[in-house]
C-alpha cells in the first residue's frame, strides 16, 4: 500500500459535524471541520488577529504562520487531530482544535496523576482562538461544545489545556462550561483538565445559552431599526405594495426604504434601485419579488449586511423539487452570512410594541396591543387570524407567520417569548413539527410560567411547502408531547380564541369549584351540565335572579357568589330582558367582578350572545384595547365552560410538582451498553429470551422465574425446581397473549396437572415447546412498553392488557426522559386505570411499584437508543407489587436525535 493510500483523507470528515449555529448576539455562523483548502483563509484569519490575541494563543509573537505550520494546521485526520472553523461567508472567524496525547507527551504536558493514568489516546489537548472583533459573541463556548461532541465520538474522554493566567476570557470559557475543571498553576501558565462526558450542569449551561442566543436572534427580527421592502410596487395588486403600505400605516418607528428599480418613489417615499444603494444600514429586508429573482436579491442583501429577511414570495418548496432546492440555497446562504430568515411564502411579522410599531406583513387589519404572542405556520390563515383577533378583542404583543418555515420556526419563538416581558400568553397554530423533541423541551419549560395554547392541524397530511422541513409524528406522540409539556391543545381556531380570551384577560383559577349566576334557569342548567361534563365541581346550585331582576340585583348576586370561599371561578349567564337595555347589566357585571374577590378569580360569561369582549365588559388597556380584567363573552354556556375547564386543568398542571429526573441506583448501564454493542446489527432484529433477561437484569427489571422446555418430563422437572404452583404458557406469542388465555394454563398445583396442561397446549399450538413459570400473585394485567419515533424520540407507554384496551387504544404515553412525577402520572393516565385503584371495593394495586418499573424502562431507553421497541407484557399489578411475567425487545441502529448533541440550527 502506498503512503498516500495509507494516510486518511483530510477532506473526508464526518458530515454531521457541520452545523449552523446562533451566537449570543443573535447572528449566525457556519461551523465545519477544517480542510487543506482553508489554508489561505487561515493565513488571512491569522493576519487579522491582534498581537495580543496571537500572544495569548501561541505564548509568543508568532506574527505569521510558516508554510510548514499552515499545512499541519489545515491537514488533519479528523480522528487523532480534529479542527473546526467558524465561517461568516468565506472568512474564518474562529478556529478550535484538539490533538490526542500519548505516553510521554501527555505526561510532559500535564502534571496530573489522573491524566498520567488515563488509557492511551483518551486524552487530548484542546485550544481555540477567536478573531478580535468577534470575541464576546460566544464563539469559544460554541467551539468547545462541538469539539467535546466530536471528541466523545472518536473515543476521547478528557480534555487538557494550557492557558496563560492572564487570558481570563479563555479561562472563563472553560470554567463556565459546566464541567468539573481541575486547575494547576506553573510559572504563569494554568493547566486545565476535565472529563468531557456531558453533565447535568453542562447540559443546563448549553440550554441556557441556546435560549439566550435564539431569543436574541428573534428579538433582532422583531425590533429592527430600519426596514427595506425589496419589490415595493406602485401596483396596488402586488404584495410589495401591500407590505409597504402596511408598514407606513402602522407608523413604523424607524426609516422605511422601498426598493424599486423603475420608480424614484413608491407611495411618496423615495425608492432605491437596489438595497446596496440605500445610504444607511438595513436591519430587516422584506422580500417581495418573484422566486426566480430572490437569489439575486439575496446577494445584494449579503453584501449590504442585512441582519434578517422576511420572504413573502411564493414559488419555493411548496411548488416541488426545484423550489425546494431554491429554498435550501436561500437559507444556507443566509445563515452562512449571519442572517435569519422568516418564510419563504410567509405572511410576515408584526410587533405591536408602541416603541416599534412594526407591521412587516400582508395583513391590513391588526388587533390592538396586548400581551399575547402568536405563531402561525399558515400565511393564508394568518390574515384571517389577525382579523378575528381584532374582532374578538384579543390584543397581541407579537405575531409571526413563518410560511414554509425554512429557518425561523415555532421553537425559536418559544425561546423568545420565554424571556419577553411583553408576552404573558403564547398561541400556536401548527401544521407540523420541524424538531418535536426540542419543542417538547422548550414548551415544558415555558409552560411553567406562561400558558401555551395550540391548535395542531395536519394530522393526516402536510402541505408540500412544509414537507421538506417537517417530520412525521403520529397522533399518539403529539398528544403525549402536549400533555407532558402542559400545552393546552384545542381542536379549532374558534376554540383557540375562546381559550386565549380567558387566559389573556382573567386570572388562573385556584381550583375546579364553579358557581353559576344568571337570569335564566335554562341557561344556568346548560352551564351546570357542561361544567360537570368537563370534570368541574359545582360549588352550589345555579343561582337564578330571575328575568325581571334589576342590574343592581344581578350585580349583588355576582358579588356574593364570587366572594364565597368555596368558589374558584364563576360563570355568568345572561339573557337580556325585552324591555331593558342589556348594557346596564353588562356594566353592573363588570363593576361587580373588577373589585375585591372578583379580581382574583376568573369569570366567564354568556352575555348578549356576543363573541369576544364587548365594550361594556372591557377594561381598556394602554391603547384603548381590552386589557387585563376584561370579561370574555361566549355565544353559548358550553363554550364558556369549555374554555374555563382548560384553564382549570392548566392551573392544576402548573401547580403540580415538577418532579425530578431520577435514575435507579441498582443499575449497570456499562454492562448493558457492552451487551447491546455486541448484539446490535445493521437491521432491526428481535432479541432472544436469554438476551432480554440479561438486558433487563442490567436495569433491575426481574422477570418471574421460568424455564423453556420441549417435552412433558422436562416440564415436570422444571416445575418441581421452580416450585408449585406454576403456569404453563405456549411458546406462540399469538396464543400466549390472547385475552381468553387459550395459550395459558394457570395455578397448576402438581405434576399431574402439569402433564395434563402440557398435553392441552401441545394440541392447541401444535408445538412441543412451552414455558414453565412460577405463579405470580394474582393482579391486574398491564403492559409497559417502549416505542421509538425516529423524529420525536422514545415514548414509554402504559395500559391495561386486553382486547378492549387494545381496541379502544387506551394507552398513555410519556416522552423520555421521565421525571418521577411523569412515571407516577403515566400509570394513572389510562381510562381503565381506576381498575388499579380499588374500583368497586377491590384492593388497590401497588402503583408505586408500577411507576418504579416505568422509571427503569425509561432509564434503559435513555441509555440505549438501539432498543427500538420493548414490551413488558403482562405485568401483574397487585397489592403485593408489580411482577413482570414476559418481555420481548428488538434492537436496531439508533435513530437520529435532532435535539441531542451540541447546539445547532435545524
Amino acid at each position: 500500500m502506498s503512503e498516500s493510500e495509507s494516510e486518511p483523507d483530510p477532506y473526508d470528515y464526518p458530515r454531521h459535524w457541520e452545523a449552523d449555529v446562533v451566537l449570543s448576539d443573535g447572528g449566525t455562523v457556519h461551523l465545519r471541520p477544517i480542510t487543506p483548502d482553508d489554508a489561505e483563509r487561515l493565513r488571512a484569519f491569522h493576519g487579522r488577529l491582534s498581537e495580543r490575541t496571537r500572544y495569548l494563543r501561541y505564548f509568543g509573537p508568532y506574527p505569521r504562520i510558516p508554510d510548514r505550520d499552515l499545512k499541519r494546521f489545515t491537514t488533519v485526520d479528523h480522528q487523532h487531530r480534529v479542527a473546526l472553523v467558524a465561517l461568516l461567508g468565506d472568512e474564518i472567524l474562529a478556529v478550535g482544535r484538539f490533538d490526542r496525547l500519548s505516553g510521554t507527551g501527555k505526561a510532559a504536558l500535564i502534571k496530573s496523576p489522573v491524566t498520567a493514568q488515563s488509557p492511551d489516546g483518551e486524552v487530548a489537548e484542546v485550544a481555540f482562538v477567536v478573531e478580535d472583533p468577534h470575541q464576546g459573541r460566544g464563539l469559544g463556548s460554541i467551539l468547545l461544545e462541538h469539539l467535546t461532541a466530536a471528541g466523545r465520538e472518536v473515543g476521547v474522554r478528557r480534555f487538557v489545556a494550557e492557558v496563560l493566567a492572564e487570558n481570563r476570557q479563555m479561562v472563563r470559557v472553560f470554567r463556565e462550561a459546566g464541567y468539573a475543571v481541575s486547575r494547576a498553576f506553573d510559572e504563569g501558565v494554568l493547566h486545565l483538565e476535565f472529563a468531557i462526558d456531558p453533565t447535568t450542569e453542562s447540559l443546563a449551561v448549553a440550554h441556557s445559552r441556546e435560549q439566550a442566543a435564539e431569543a436574541r436572534s428573534v428579538h433582532n427580527l422583531l425590533h429592527p431599526r430600519s426596514v427595506a421592502v425589496i419589490g415595493a410596487s406602485t401596483d396596488h395588486a402586488k404584495v410589495g405594495h401591500a407590505v409597504l403600505s402596511n408598514l407606513l400605516v402602522a407608523d413604523f418607528a424607524g426609516p422605511v426604504y422601498p426598493v424599486n428599480a423603475e420608480h424614484r418613489s413608491v407611495r411618496g417615499v423615495r425608492a432605491y434601485p437596489t438595497v446596496l444603494d440605500i445610504p444607511d444600514d438595513v436591519d430587516l429586508a422584506v422580500v417581495a419579488v418573484p422566486a426566480a429573482k430572490v437569489g439575486e436579491v439575496m446577494d445584494a442583501c449579503l453584501a449590504k449586511g442585512v441582519k434578517a429577511l422576511v420572504v413573502v414570495s411564493s414559488g419555493f418548496a411548496e411548488t416541488g423539487t426545484e423550489g425546494a432546492t431554491r429554498q435550501r440555497e436561500l437559507v444556507t446562504e443566509a445563515r452562512a452570512h449571519g442572517m435569519r430568515v422568516v418564510g419563504p411564502n410567509a405572511l410576515g411579522v408584526v410587533n405591536m410594541d408602541a416603541a416599534v410599531r412594526l407591521n412587516a406583513s400582508l395583513a391590513p387589519t391588526l388587533p390592538g396591543r396586548g400581551r399575547t404572542g402568536f405563531f402561525c405556520q399558515s400565511g393564508a390563515l394568518g390574515s384571517a387570524i389577525l382579523a378575528t383577533a381584532a374582532e374578538r378583542g384579543l390584543g397581541l404583543s407579537t405575531f409571526v407567520s413563518a410560511g414554509n418555515r425554512a429557518d425561523v420556526s415555532g421553537n425559536d419563538l418559544l425561546q423568545y417569548w420565554e424571556t419577553d416581558p411583553a408576552t404573558d400568553v403564547v398561541l400556536l397554530y401548527l401544521e407540523s413539527f420541524g424538531n418535536p423533541r426540542k419543542f417538547g423541551r422548550l414548551a415544558r419549560r415555558l409552560g411553567r410560567s406562561k400558558p401555551i395554547i395550540a391548535v395542531k392541524s395536519g394530522r393526516h397530511a402536510v402541505r408540500p411547502g412544509l414537507a421538506a422541513t417537517s417530520v412525521a409524528v403520529d397522533e399518539a406522540s403529539v398528544q403525549a408531547l402536549f400533555e407532558q409539556a402542559g400545552v393546552i391543545r384545542v381542536e379549532s381556531l374558534a376554540q383557540l380564541f375562546d381559550t386565549a380570551l380567558l387566559f389573556a384577560h382573567q386570572p388562573l383559577p385556584a381550583g375546579p369549584r364553579v358557581a353559576i349566576v344568571g337570569n335564566s334557569s335554562a341557561l344556568g342548567m346548560l352551564a351546570a351540565d357542561s361544567a360537570l361534563a368537563q370534570g368541574l365541581e359545582l360549588a352550589c346550585e345555579p343561582i337564578d335572579v330571575g328575568p325581571s331582576a334589576a342590574p343592581e340585583v344581578f350585580a349583588e348576586a355576582i358579588r356574593e357568589a364570587v366572594c364565597r370561599d368555596d368558589v374558584d371561578a364563576l360563570v355568568a349567564v345572561f339573557a337580556p330582558p325585552v324591555a331593558v337595555p342589556g348594557t346596564s347589566y353588562a356594566r353592573a357585571l363588570r363593576e361587580a367582578v373588577s373589585e375585591g374577590c372578583g379580581a382574583r378569580k376568573p369569570v366567564v360569561s354568556t352575555f348578549l350572545a356576543v363573541e369576544g369582549v364587548p365594550a361594556e365588559l372591557a377594561v381598556p388597556g394602554p391603547d384603548g384595547a381590552p386589557g387585563p380584567g376584561s370579561l370574555p363573552s361566549y355565544p353559548s354556556p358550553e363554550r364558556a365552560v369549555l374554555a374555563l375547564s382548560r384553564a382549570v386543568r392548566y392551573a392544576q398542571w402548573r401547580s403540580a410538582p415538577q418532579g425530578h429526573f431520577s435514575r435507579p441506583e441498582d443499575i449497570d448501564p456499562a454492562r448493558a451498553r457492552a451487551l447491546v454493542d455486541e448484539w446490535v446489527t445493521a437491521e432491526e432484529v428481535p432479541l432472544t429470551d436469554e438476551q432480554v433477561l440479561d438486558l433487563l437484569g442490567c436495569y433491575g427489571i426481574r422477570i418471574v422465574p421460568y424455564r423453556v422446555v420441549s417435552d412433558v418430563d422436562t416440564a415436570i422437572e422444571a416445575a418441581t425446581e421452580i416450585g408449585y404452583p406454576v403456569a404453563l404458557k405456549s411458546a406462540s406469542a399469538r396464543l400466549r397473549h390472547r385475552g381468553d388465555l387459550v395459550g395459558v394454563r394457570l395455578d397448576l398445583p402438581g405434576r399431574y396437572a402439569v402433564r395434563s396442561a402440557y398435553a392441552d397446549l401441545r394440541e392447541v399450538s401444535a408445538n412441543a415447546e412451552v414455558y414453565v413459570q412460577a405463579m405470580a400473585p394474582k393482579g391486574a394485567s398491564c403492559v409497559i412498553g417502549l416505542q421509538d419515533d425516529p423524529s420525536f424520540g422514545t415514548l414509554v407507554s402504559f395500559g391495561l392488557s386486553g382486547v378492549v384496551s387494545d381496541l379502544l387504544g387506551d394507552r398513555a404515553y410519556r416522552a423520555v426522559p421521565l421525571t418521577d412525577v411523569d412515571a407516577d402520572s403515566l400509570v394513572r393516565a389510562p381510562k381503565a386505570a381506576p381498575l388499579l385503584m380499588g374500583y368497586r371495593g377491590d384492593v388497590p394495586a401497588d402503583l408505586d411499584a408500577l411507576a418504579g418499573i416505568v422509571l427503569r424502562v425509561a432509564a434503559l431507553a435513555e441509555d440505549l437508543p438501539e432498543v427500538r421497541s420493548l414490551a413488558l407484557e403482562p405485568v401483574l399489578a397487585s397489592a403485593a407489587g408489580a411482577f413482570v411475567t414476559s418481555a420481548r425487545a428488538c434492537l436496531g441502529p439508533p435513530p437520529s436525535r435532532p435535539d441531542s448533541g451540541p447546539r445547532r440550527l435545524r
